[in-house]
């Protein structure tokens, strides 16, 4: 059955967030949660999720502890000015994961991904960097993030034959961002890559937030948030109400639906959520009491996306 993944893209900048924060982590594990996802330049400030998460590492799971988690990382956003902090060069990526691993005061982590692919750089670069993590044991497991279904194919091959694997490709996924069915997933079944969606609840969009329109505290009414009131359309509004309703006949949260939604197919191996409290992470946890959908109710949710 697939699992719950949580990423860590806050920064805990408070010293009540980052109590919060600490919570979230702890529970999060006592429910069964052991992978745990941040990215080199999460925060703001960039590095501060990362730097954050090893003091919590550091003070709460200690010794054995260490060999239950699978900790990952990501370089390829800009982290640093100048023409080594960003993108997909070898020089950023190891670079970046040894300021990463002090940040999070570890000797290694369990998954380190390469986090966009890079035009201006050869693919055999950046794959070479992944295996160098790998060799150097820096990393156990080498993974990419967002590459389309051709560059993952090349990425997966050079890997393969540098002989480190691909284990695993985190893209963007959820009822409203359906492009990894448009030949991704069929790439990663060839090639026995797994699949971790992250955004599975489209920013928000497939939770109650926005049963009645836009919330004035909701990211969407922020000015420099990623999701635009421009995107809320009368027509998504309504098809997140619909939606809402076969989650109702569920004895599920919108949310709790989307979520589970994404694990009928047998290639995704996980789902990557974030949660800023621990009756959220509860909620989106107890989705997995009901991960099975009828043909009928499969139908009824297509139908609506469709439209």
């Amino acid at each position: 059955m697939p699992a719950i993944s949580l990423g860590l893209w806050q920064n805990f900048g408070s010293v009540d967030d980052f109590k919060v924060a600490e919570h979230i982590i702890c529970h999060a594990f006592d429910r069964g949660v052991t992978h745990f996802d941040l990215a080199n330049n999460y925060g703001p400030v960039p590095g501060s999720a990362e730097e954050n998460f090893g003091k919590i590492l550091k003070h709460n799971f200690t010794g054995y502890l260490r060999d239950e988690l699978i900790i990952s990382t990501k370089a390829g956003y800009t982290m640093w000015p100048g023409p080594y902090g960003d993108r997909g060069s070898r020089k950023y990526l190891l670079a970046s994961l040894d300021q990463s691993l002090k940040r999070m005061q570890l000797d290694y982590v369990d998954i380190f991904y390469s986090h966009r692919p890079d035009p201006d750089t050869p693919v055999e670069e950046t794959m070479m960097a992944l295996d160098t993590a790998v060799r150097s044991g820096r990393a156990l497991y080498a993974g990419i993030s967002s590459y389309n279904p051709e560059q993952t194919k090349i990425a997966v091959k050079v890997l393969k034959e540098l002989g480190t694997p691909c284990l695993i490709h985190q893209p963007k996924y959820s009822m409203f961002e359906r492009w990894v069915e448009n030949g991704l997933l069929d790439v990663l079944e060839e090639t026995g890559v797994g699949c971790i969606p992250f955004s599975p609840l489209a920013q928000g969009m497939l939770t109650d937030r926005y049963l009645h329109g836009i919330p004035a505290d909701s990211r969407a009414a922020r000015p420099d948030a990623s999701l635009k009131t421009a995107d809320i359309t009368e027509e998504r509004l309504q098809q997140i109400r619909s939606l809402n309703e076969i989650a109702k006949q569920r004895n599920q949260s919108l949310a709790q639906m989307a979520i589970v939604w994404l694990m009928k197919d047998k290639r995704v191996t996980s789902v990557l959520l974030g949660a800023s409290s621990v009756k959220q992470l509860d909620d989106n946890l107890d989705s997995l009491n009901n991960i099975t959908f009828s043909p009928g109710e499969l139908e009824a949710i297509e139908k609506i996306l469709k439209k």
